[in-house]
């Protein structure tokens, strides 16, 4: 408990020193790479399929909200996911959910479904990250050790698990009951009883949204070198688990740090490690540029409502 405060910077500074050596290593095969004109259509297209992902991601919101039963203006409820996506770079990596929840509020819809509609989304891009680790072990079983497989089937069977409305409900009315006894407001509906059916929808909907992230990396890694059809599954797994590992471990806002340290590890030896530290950094650049692009549309759209 008294550690937790450091733990975050611990995991910044160990990421941190792992790029920074990486980068040492491999310093000249970075500044030898250069990119022809089709290499920058071909970024340009990594930059507009990485924009239309997080199009794609905050309109699988609205089908969580929907599934928990709220009706809501999806258009308006896009422009707020888009908004907010941005502030996850923000220390804490927390105020993109605080800024929805918000939002869902001043709506009309209740704190605990709020809160349950961003905690179920994370939890559904995990399984859907995972579910194309599997694909990619599947054909590529190789490059992975076998403890990988072992983790990734076990996280996948615990969140496909874990977001079954019989296994969720319970977990709700427990978490209900554990606030009423220590006196703190219950933000729990009291019947616990918010998810009616199976989440597939956004489930699959997710599974769309890393692969595209997923294809927005793989054209940014074809600006820089030609890639062969036989690595596909690979660079789609590797992709996916550095990605999973960003969003789930604590203290690295947006993944910064995590990831790219990740995507060296498991592509350093299949791939030059001068075009995997290339790739990561205009990768990263595309991110939040496109991320910064759709807050920017959102906010534009809005205003014109305004206006108008």
């Amino acid at each position: 408990m008294y550690l937790k405060p450091y733990s975050r910077w611990v995991i910044v500074g160990a990421t941190l020193f792992f790029l920074l050596q990486a980068l040492i290593r491999h310093w000249q095969e970075v500044t030898t790479i250069q990119i022809s004109s089709t290499g920058w259509r071909i970024l340009t297209g990594a930059l507009c399929v990485t924009f239309f992902a997080h199009i794609w991601s905050g309109w699988v919101w609205t089908w969580i909200l929907g599934e928990l039963n709220q009706q809501v203006n999806k258009y308006q409820f896009l422009r707020v996911y888009l908004k907010t996506n941005i502030a996850k770079y923000l220390p804490g990596n927390v105020w993109h959910y605080y800024g929805r929840i918000t939002a869902a509020k001043k709506a009309g819809i209740s704190t605990s479904i709020a809160t349950l509609s961003v905690l179920l989304e994370p939890l559904l891009m995990a399984a859907a990250a995972l579910i194309i680790v599997l694909v990619g072990i599947f054909f590529e079983v190789t490059n992975y050790r076998l403890p990988l497989i072992w983790l990734s089937v076990l996280g996948l069977a615990t969140v496909l698990i874990a977001i079954h409305p019989r296994f969720l409900n319970i977990a709700i009315r427990f978490l209900g009951k554990l606030k009423l006894k220590k006196n703190q407001p219950n933000i729990i509906a009291p019947n616990g009883y918010m998810l009616i059916r199976y989440p597939l929808n956004p489930l699959l909907g997710e599974l769309g949204f890393v692969l595209l992230r997923s294809i927005g990396f793989l054209l940014t890694l074809l600006a820089l070198n030609s890639l062969q059809l036989e690595q596909l599954p690979l660079l789609l797994g590797a992709f996916s688990l550095a990605w999973l590992l960003g969003l789930i471990v604590p203290g690295a806002p947006g993944g910064l740090g995590v990831f790219e340290a990740t995507v060296i590890a498991l592509l350093e030896h299949s791939l030059s490690p001068g075009i995997v530290i290339s790739a990561i950094a205009f990768y990263r650049l595309v991110s939040i540029l496109a991320e910064a692009a759709a807050a920017g549309f959102a906010w534009l759209d809005e205003h014109r409502l305004d206006f108008n």
